[in-house]
């Protein structure tokens, strides 16, 4: 049914990070990383890696491509040590080739670091010219080696590992979560907004992790302990937890679109369960602008929680109406538009009975071009439903994102260019309604504490100018130009 239906490109996340720290022989770091970073398959499928630490000693195995085809168990033996550093990536900056898979690995003066980041670097252009004219040679495309760069630097006269990451942190601008291992220690750290989230586990009493979601520490047998504060560098070494530098105290500004789509709906980030969150979106749709129908469906994946929050809220029976076949990776993050459509024809199909001759509210996430909404209307109605009332759990993108989402110009954005009325009579719905920007804080159910600058253009820190941002994901062009 949905095979000539080309899948809305849904906005793009950088990537997942993950790490730990086990003075404990019987934890193995290797598989442990293994399973954190399946459990955040979804924050990236471009490309993945590990590193190891086997007391001083780095062993690391990157590719492209998703966790399970990256790795096998002769790969994973050969991953020793008592630490590991991990990610999965999606590219927002930088080509996607394999030399820019993470973790980046640093051999400089003082030994050898590791570092995965999550985030975007507003000002990585500037920093890349400002290396490149002290000297430094990049292989890569990535913000992140800028990062590398700046940590050496800084380690060279500082007294620890830990004191140069802190040097280190004032020099960037934008959005990071950091790990960074050497040869005796694992750091993280969290940019002073918290724009990307970043979380401490526990495995028994000497093991620490750090992940992006909660949903990694479950997956590799940790128990959570809390959240890296925003502005917060803390540090795992045979000796325990420490922090290093307290949380900045700055108005906290995480990624408003964690909780509608990115995230896991099993993770809690910052106090905030998302399931229950996407419920309340939906719960509020329903209470924006009541509608008579006969049963509510959901776009796979994270459509569905909200459309079972306005199920649940209106009474109108949920119905499973589209399946995703789960052994298909998230199309967003397919590298081009042509593998994009090609996985989304073995990704979505229909299940008419449970629509057929109904009056149906369609629930999904949010619309960024808007081609795709009018594909899945007009496919819906020719499977049979009376009437489709779309229903978009986040406000209308008007702004891009400047902090780690790929959401794009606004040239490229529907809301720009058309108002709510204009856009449902382009999608052929009989009715339209978005999640009103006043209610992101009762769907949270906190007041303030999140960025949604995609939405109202209100960006709680700087900015590249225009030139800037468009040089920035293009790094070979500076590179070219010294001689």
């Amino acid at each position: 049914m949905l095979n000539e239906f080309a899948y809305e490109q849904k906005p793009h996340e950088e990537c997942g990070v993950f790490g730990i720290c086990s003075p404990d022989a019987s934890v193995n770091v290797a598989y442990a990383s293994y399973n954190g970073l399946l459990a955040q398959q979804h924050r990236g499928q471009e490309s993945c890696g590990i590193v190891t630490n086997d007391r001083g000693v780095f062993s690391s195995s990157k590719s492209m491509g998703l966790v399970t085809e990256a790795f096998d168990q002769q790969v994973l033996d050969s991953l020793l040590g008592q630490m590991a550093c991990a990610h999965v990536r999606y590219s927002t900056a930088g080509a996607s080739v394999r030399e820019n898979a993470q973790p980046l690995v640093m051999r400089y003066i003082k030994g050898t670091i590791a570092i995965a980041h999550n985030g975007n670097l507003t000002n990585a252009y500037e920093l890349h010219e400002e290396l490149i004219q002290k000297g430094c040679i990049f292989q890569t495309t990535i913000d992140t080696e800028a990062i590398a760069y700046i940590i050496a630097q800084q380690r060279v006269t500082s007294s620890s590992i830990e004191e140069a990451v802190i040097r280190t942190l004032p020099y960037l601008r934008g959005s990071y979560s950091l790990v960074v291992m050497s040869p005796q220690k694992l750091i993280a750290a969290r940019d002073p907004n918290g724009f990307r989230p970043l979380v401490i586990g526990r495995i028994g009493e000497r093991t620490y992790v750090f992940a992006s979601e909660t949903c990694a520490l479950d997956a590799c047998g940790a128990t959570f302990v809390r959240d890296v504060e925003p502005g917060e560098v803390v540090m795992a070494d045979r000796d325990g937890l420490h922090v290093v530098q307290k949380p900045t105290g700055r108005h906290k500004s995480l990624c408003v679109f964690e909780y509608i789509y990115f995230a896991r709906p099993d993770s809690v980030i910052d106090g905030i369960n998302v399931y229950e969150a996407r419920k309340r979106a939906g719960c509020l749709l329903w209470k924006q602008k009541p509608v008579d129908a006969d049963v509510v469906i959901g776009v796979p994946e994270s459509g569905i929680d909200a459309a079972i929050g306005y199920a649940e809220t209106s009474g109108i029976p949920y119905q499973k109406g589209i399946v995703k076949n789960s052994y298909i990776g998230r199309t967003f993050i397919k590298p081009t538009q042509g593998e994009r459509e090609k996985s989304v024809r073995l990704k979505l199909n229909l299940i008419p009975h449970a629509f057929r001759g109904k009056r149906v509210v369609l629930l999904d996430d949010s619309i960024v071009r808007g081609t795709t909404c009018a594909r899945l209307v007009s496919v819906l109605r020719d499977a049979g439903a009376k009437e489709v009332h779309l229903r978009i759990s986040s406000p209308p993108f008007r702004w891009p994102c400047y902090y780690g989402t790929d959401i794009p110009d606004k040239d490229c954005l529907i809301a720009c260019q058309h108002t709510v009325e204009e856009i449902g009579k382009m999608s052929g719905a009989d009715s339209i309604d978005y999640l009103r920007v006043e209610n992101l804080a009762p769907m949270l159910g906190v007041e303030g504490g999140f960025c949604d600058a995609c939405f109202t253009g209100h960006y709680p820190a700087p900015i590249p100018n225009v030139s800037v941002a468009d040089k920035m994901y293009d790094y070979t062009k500076p590179i070219q130009r010294v001689k």
